[in-house]
């Protein structure tokens, strides 16, 4: 039997081994999703963050310093819909849930990771499903 994929976790920590943390399985998952969306991909207007893989990453960075309308979470949807699709398929997208304060909009993406899926369907999310991001 094959042991499951181990990586590090983002936000990057220390573990008491003096090395940075890792995890596997639904922690992983949700690093990986926080990864990429934090990640500023590249794009028509933008080369991208990582010099080795420039596509990497989401477009969630074209928001900032934008209008706070109705079609800025519209578009931030999309954009984290096509980023789940390309850097974490494993992951299944429920709902991308955007509030707007004051002149800042705020993100709370609800997935499912794949272990977690039932094939009877039903969804139950728990906090480790849940990633939070600041746009502007």
């Amino acid at each position: 039997m094959s042991k499951p994929p181990r990586n590090l976790l983002i936000p990057f920590r220390r573990d008491q081994k003096n090395d940075f943390a890792s995890g596997t399985g639904e922690e992983l998952e949700r690093s990986k999703v926080t990864q990429v969306l934090a990640t500023e991909g590249a794009t028509p207007r933008s080369s991208g963050e990582l010099p080795w893989r420039t596509k990497f990453g989401s477009a969630l960075h074209l928001l900032r310093h934008q209008r706070n309308e109705e079609a800025l979470g519209e578009l931030a949807r999309v954009y984290v819909r096509d980023a789940f699709r390309r850097w974490v398929p494993e992951a299944k997208l429920i709902k991308v849930i955007v509030a707007r304060v004051g002149s800042a909009s705020f993100l709370r993406v609800c997935f499912q990771s794949a272990r977690r899926q039932s094939s009877a369907g039903n969804i139950k999310l728990s906090a480790s499903d849940v990633v939070s991001l600041k746009i502007q």
